[in-house]
């Protein structure tokens, strides 16, 4: 007997802006948006820890190609946080380490404690997050009660705002670079005042170009489902709103055919050099182009299911 072919999903291509609740995995958040949407192919953008609340952009199909830009974009996130006790794991889920009494600080002497993390400055990761060192996760370490040290990495923080501050716990805002810690900074700044700190709740609100006025949750998407597949595909951004800080150029027929083939085509009033967002004529997105040392485009990330032709 022969086998059976196994069954594949839609090819359905778009983003996908999830609300990640508390207590879902980024992977449990992806395998559910990919099931609800019977999709062939799904990837998201950067892990989310597990407690942790917000903005998952999903990528569907043929956007799971520039889900690596997101995975470098900025993030904005809220942390509600108590000053006084340290954990080990940053947050609330972790065991008490140290418990020390917290000073009386006035909110703009709070507010200067914030100065001296922002701009470009080194952080070192917390044992419980998803890098790797030596093949290892380091949380897999962690857990195991086995400590590494770290290297320090480079990040940015552009702006720490202070939401609330009432007694022990304190609320910011952060815009930062990717692989900035939050659990990390509000351990940071608790130790500037001498008494230690960690997360209650984090909430992501923006990566790159979505913010949370686009969010899903996932309660939201189960609703849509019951009621039909084109309601569920409405909700779906474009691939290339992840790709807005490049410039766009559009290409007439001939040279969009032949860069679809895989060659490089001339371009007039082209930038110097950098990453372009490549349209037809149609303003159809064909994928991503880089701009040769001979002032060509050349193809870089090409989106597989635009049919681009040469009129006659």
């Amino acid at each position: 007997m022969s086998r059976s072919r196994k069954k594949r999903g839609r090819d359905i291509n778009g983003i996908l802006v999830l609300d990640k609740p508390a207590g879902m995995s980024s992977n449990g958040a992806l395998q559910h948006v990919k099931r609800i949407y019977n999709a062939n192919k799904a990837g998201h953008t950067g892990n989310l820890d597990v407690p942790a609340t917000g903005l998952l952009p999903i990528c569907l199909g043929e956007a799971t190609k520039v889900s690596a830009y997101l995975l470098d974009s900025s993030k904005t996130y809220r942390a509600r946080c108590k000053l006084g006790i340290t954990t080990t794991t940053g947050d609330a889920e972790g065991e008490i380490l140290i418990q020390k009494p917290v000073p009386e600080v006035s909110e703009s002497e709070f507010k200067q404690v914030f100065t001296q993390f922002l701009g470009e400055i080194e952080q070192v990761p917390p044992m419980y997050s998803a890098l790797k060192q030596n093949g290892q996760r380091l949380y897999e370490l962690a857990y195991k009660g086995i400590e590494v040290e770290r290297k320090p990495r480079k990040i940015t923080i552009h702006k720490i705002e202070l939401l609330n501050l009432d007694k022990d716990e304190f609320e910011i805002e952060v815009f930062c670079t990717k692989g900035t810690y939050i659990r990390t900074l509000a351990e940071d700044i608790g130790n500037q005042l001498s008494c230690g700190a960690h997360i209650l709740s984090l909430r992501r609100l923006g990566a790159g170009p979505f913010n949370e006025s686009q969010m899903v949750t996932p309660a939201q998407l189960q609703e849509l489902a019951e009621t039909g597949i084109e309601k569920l595909d409405d909700l779906l951004l474009p691939m290339d709103m992840a790709l807005l800080d490049f410039p766009e150029i559009h290409l007439a027929d001939d040279a969009a055919y032949y860069l679809c083939q895989g060659q490089t085509v001339m371009v007039p009033g082209l930038p110097e050099s950098g990453r372009l967002r490549i349209y037809n004529h149609s303003a159809q997105f064909l994928g991503l182009g880089e701009v040769t040392e001979d002032g060509r485009v050349a193809p870089k990330r090409l989106i597989n299911n635009v049919e681009t032709r040469i009129n006659g």
